[in-house]
Order: C-alpha cells, then structure tokens, then sequence
C-alpha cells in the first residue's frame, strides 16, 4: 500500500522538475526565436538556469537557419527521459519510439499552451490596465505574442475601437492542438502498445 504513494510521489516529482526546466529551456528559445529583449530581467533569468546545459551541448549541435538547435534536441531529450522515467516508475512497458513520438505531440501542445495562456494574459492585462508603464513581464508578452497577432491584426482589424486578432489567435491554437496534437497523440499511444 505504501509503494503505490511513493510511486504517485515520485511520479509527481519527476513531472515536476522536469516540466520546470522543460519550461525554462522552451521559454528561452520560443523568446530568442521573436528576439525578445536579452536585457530584460525575466531573460537573464531564464539564460542563467539553462546556460550550463545549453552552452556545452552548442558546441555539439549548431544552430540551423537561426533556430537553436542544440535547444530543441535539449527540449525532445529532456521530455523523452521524462516520460521513459515516468514509465519505468508506474511499471509499465513501450517503445522509446511511441515515447519519443509522445514527447514531440507533448512539446507541441506545451508550445501552443505558452502562446494561448500568454495571449489571454495580455489581454487581461490591456483591460485591467493599458497604459501600464514598463515591466518587464508585460514587455517579454508582447514581443513573445505580436509575432501571431500581427498577421492576424490585418486579417482582423480592431471594429468600434475593440482589437478581436487575440481571440483568432487563440481559436487557430486550438485548432492546431485538435489537428496537429491528438493525432500526434493517437500515433504514440498506438506505438507504445505496440512495443
């Protein structure tokens, strides 16, 4: 009876370190990608805790076409470690492939889950306050979300003075989760019970 908490236990913390660091790595290169501000304050942090694991592995993996490389390898190797990690501790079997294929529709979603919640944060934010001074967290939202709300701003242009780009943002995210993730999904749970 006791194993079946400690299992849970472990479980949860191995989700947990994984996911904040998972996190911290897909932050960094989702805000070097819009080339956010590297001064700002929430960057350096973010710099700080992943530069040990990225400045090495750089050196191994160049970048590609601007994209950091050596960062996505980074995110799919830590998410695969993740679930085969998760795996071995509940006692079940399955592929590294169905794995790996479950860490990419796993890292997808989490990339779409960062822009829908950062884009509802910012909305939020215009409401509560629009003529915020700066800060620092508001500035890393807009340089992070105005790279999809642009194009959808000239799709959409603001009607009565209300800007509506956000929520065709947000309504394509889901979109993209129901065609692109659950199908990801379908595939690795095949190749899981199949290994």
């Amino acid at each position: 009876m006791g194993g079946e908490y400690f299992g849970a236990a472990s479980i949860f913390l191995v989700r947990t370190l994984f996911g904040l660091y998972i996190m911290a790595v897909l932050l960094r290169f989702l805000l070097q990608m819009v080339r956010a501000d590297f001064y700002n304050p929430v960057c350096q942090i973010l710099v700080k805790v992943t530069d040990p694991v990225l400045r090495p592995l750089r050196r191994v993996i160049p970048g590609l076409l601007g994209v950091d490389m050596a960062a996505v390898v980074l995110l799919l190797l830590l998410k695969t470690a993740e679930l085969l990690i998760i795996q071995q501790l509940a006692g079940v079997g399955g592929s590294v492939m169905g794995l790996f294929v479950l860490g990419i529709a796993q890292m997808v979603e989490l990339t779409l889950n960062i822009f829908f919640f950062s884009i509802l944060a910012q909305v939020i934010l215009s409401w509560v306050n629009p003529t915020a001074n700066y800060n620092p967290v508001v500035a890393l939202l807009h340089s992070l979300n105005e790279p999809l709300i642009r194009p959808a701003r000239r799709l959409l242009p603001a009607m009565s003075g209300l800007d509506l780009s956000p929520l065709l943002v947000i309504i394509v995210i889901q979109l993209i989760t129901m065609l692109l993730v659950a199908p990801l999904n379908d595939v690795a749970l095949r190749l899981l019970s199949a290994g």
